[in-house]
């Protein structure tokens, strides 16, 4: 970098700096994983389980390090909610990664992030409920040796969709 005589450089912005750590990192939408699967059928009124792993790219924590000006600034992302909308209207926010589903919860609903469908999925044109997961990644920065922090957020969404059904009983 070329500077005139007795002109100091500009200083870097810590910020950009964080930024470019971030753009490092690949981030990614909830790895969506729902009961029913997609293919298969649920039922009205039986609990639906959702969940995503819990991978650097899909959950965090992913870490990355950035440098300019003479400093090194390390971004460390962690997604702190995941906002699920249902297709029926209905949205529900998770502040986990979910709990994955076994046969053996049966009818119970999910400990942290699950929803019950009061519809069938034939109500609307499609057939299918259009269930869209939205990551908020929240991004912790902080020069090193300085201890100037910041903080920035990322969007990721992934969607998926399921078919719920009725099921008639008779006597």
């Amino acid at each position: 970098m070329f500077a005139p005589t007795g002109a100091a450089p500009a200083p870097v912005d810590p910020a950009t700096v964080a930024q470019e750590a971030v753009d490092q990192m690949l981030l990614r939408g909830p790895a969506i994983g729902i009961t029913p699967k997609p293919g298969g059928k649920g039922v009205v009124g039986m609990p639906v389980y959702m969940w995503t792993e819990k991978g650097a790219e899909t959950y965090g924590p992913n870490t990355a390090s950035a440098s300019a000006g003479g400093m090194t600034v390390t971004a460390t992302a962690r997604v702190t909610k995941i906002v699920w909308t249902m297709g029926d209207g209905k949205t529900v926010t998770c502040t986990t990664a979910g709990t994955p589903y076994k046969a053996e919860y049966g009818k119970k609903p999910s400990p942290d992030c699950g929803h019950r469908y009061n519809v069938p999925s034939s109500t609307i044109p499609s057939g299918k409920f259009h269930v869209t997961a939205t990551s908020t990644w929240t991004i912790d920065w902080q020069v090193n040796g300085v201890g100037q922090t910041g903080q920035l957020t990322e969007i990721r969404t992934s969607d998926v969709d399921i078919a719920v059904a009725e099921v008639q009983v008779l006597n």
